[in-house]
């Protein structure tokens, strides 16, 4: 059996309520790293999945590279975010239990690093459960002791442009490789993945129904997307 969580980024789009509906009826709450300006654009969006269940983290306000800003940079373009976050949630009525931060790209600011997770560890960010995760990498590199999310799995969906000939059949091959260059197989039995898919209504626009295609063949190859847990 292959347990996951599932994680979003760069919520809220125009296709935001539908992946939710689609998460509510299948039973599975989502992680979703909101990006403020997305957020302020699609505002009642983001209120829709808080109100459905999902749990929305800081994904930065306007998505930039952390190795190429400052430290004090890094932390204006968190608290922004967490300012718009703050907001979100008790307009949504709900209570903020959690706080996980994910950097864009999954780029933790090089040098600025050992500055940045100390201030995510000072300021109270939650860290998303991984004691499950099973790949000798995740402690090799020190995964396991940083407070901010990353991904054992990245679907690459945000590739499906005409320009990087990648298409639906590309995700569905990644997938199923059980013997990829990096990282570990998805499918591979006992494992326990953070799952990262996004939100983008480019993507919907060239294949319709994305999400659904690509967590629906997650769902029948047996993977058990379990909740989420903080530690």
């Amino acid at each position: 059996m292959v347990h996951a969580v599932l994680t979003i980024d760069d919520v809220s789009s125009a296709n935001t309520p539908a992946i939710v509906d689609y998460l509510t009826e299948k039973g599975i709450t989502a992680v979703m790293f909101a990006v403020g300006k997305n957020v302020e654009k699609f505002y009642d969006n983001a209120i829709y999945a808080l109100q459905k269940g999902m749990i929305i983290g800081n994904h930065s306000y306007s998505h930039p590279n952390f190795s190429e800003i400052t430290v004090e940079e890094g932390i204006e373009e968190i608290e922004h975010n967490e300012r718009v976050l703050d907001k979100l949630y008790k307009d949504a009525g709900v209570e903020r239990k959690y706080r996980p931060f994910r950097f864009p790209y999954g780029n933790k600011g090089d040098k600025n690093k050992p500055a940045l997770q100390k201030y995510l560890r000072d300021n109270g960010f939650s860290k998303l459960k991984d004691t499950q995760i099973p790949f000798a990498f995740w402690k090799e590199f020190g995964l396991d002791r940083e407070i901010d999310t990353l991904w054992t799995f990245d679907f690459c969906e945000y590739l499906i442009r005409p320009q990087f000939k990648f298409t639906k059949e590309s995700v569905f091959k990644r997938m199923d490789d059980m013997h990829p260059e990096s990282l570990n197989p998805l499918f591979e039995e006992g494992g326990s993945h953070i799952l990262l898919i996004h939100a983008h209504d480019e993507t919907e626009e060239y294949v319709p129904g994305y999400f659904k295609l690509f967590i629906d063949h997650l769902l029948e190859k047996g993977v058990v997307v379990d909740k989420p847990e903080f530690i």
